[in-house]
């Protein structure tokens, strides 16, 4: 039984996302603006967070940061602004996965589920990435001083997904698959703004990358 957070200042939607991962055995917290999700997030540590854009108080974009900070739970914006923009904002202010409304209940739950069931996978042994050391089963990427570097658990799921192939250049709809795990209908924006998010942290000069390299018209791969 899992726990599902759900901030959305519309009473109708919320009350019927209730219902609906009510019915499938959640346990759901329900928060009308973004001070409430913090302070029930605080308190309740739940497994996925569903976040609404348009919030009062702090906005949902603002709520998917504050969150993030918490910790590493699956963030899913759930919004009507559908623009480019709008989802990429979203998913640099920390969400894992942006669905728009309206949206499909059998595909939110879909799509909530691969979240809840996506773990890091085992692997044998660590590999380094430059001067930074990769542990797979410990879930940690280290500096060469033993500082931790964070990554998200997604960003670190992109990172072996593509370590894992050696070299090869997975396309944005293999590591949709492979990364969200869904068998849903996919965004590949979802790969392209983690990818520069990984990049961020993993490259001594992100706009200029040696390791996680894009392949025009393929997709991307890590070289190690």
């Amino acid at each position: 039984m899992s726990r599902i957070l759900i901030v959305e200042d519309d009473d109708h939607i919320r009350s019927s996302l209730r219902l609906l991962f009510e019915a499938d055995g959640h346990v759901v917290d329900e928060a009308p603006n973004g001070d409430v999700a913090l302070e029930a997030a605080r308190r309740m540590q739940p497994d996925v967070a569903l976040v609404d854009v348009m919030l009062p108080t702090i906005s949902g974009f603002e709520t998917c940061a504050k969150l993030r900070e918490l910790g590493d739970m699956p963030i899913v914006i759930v919004s009507a602004r559908d623009d480019t923009a709008d989802v990429i904002t979203g998913l640099e202010s920390g969400a894992d996965d942006y669905v728009t409304k309206p949206f499909n209940p059998d595909e939110l739950r879909a799509r909530v589920r691969a979240h809840l069931r996506r773990r890091p996978q085992k692997h044998a042994r660590p590999f380094m990435l430059g001067n930074l050391s990769v542990a797979p089963d410990e879930g940690t990427v280290r500096h060469a001083d033993g500082s931790e570097l964070h990554l998200t658990a997604t960003e670190f799921r992109l990172l072996l997904e593509l370590a894992n192939t050696e070299g090869k250049v997975l396309s944005r709809e293999d590591l949709l698959e492979k990364v969200w795990g869904y068998d849903y209908f996919g965004d590949t924006r979802l790969v392209d703004v983690h990818t520069r998010r990984l990049r961020m942290k993993i490259e001594p000069d992100p706009a200029n990358p040696t390791y996680l390299l894009t392949v025009r018209g393929a997709g991307y791969k890590l070289v190690l």
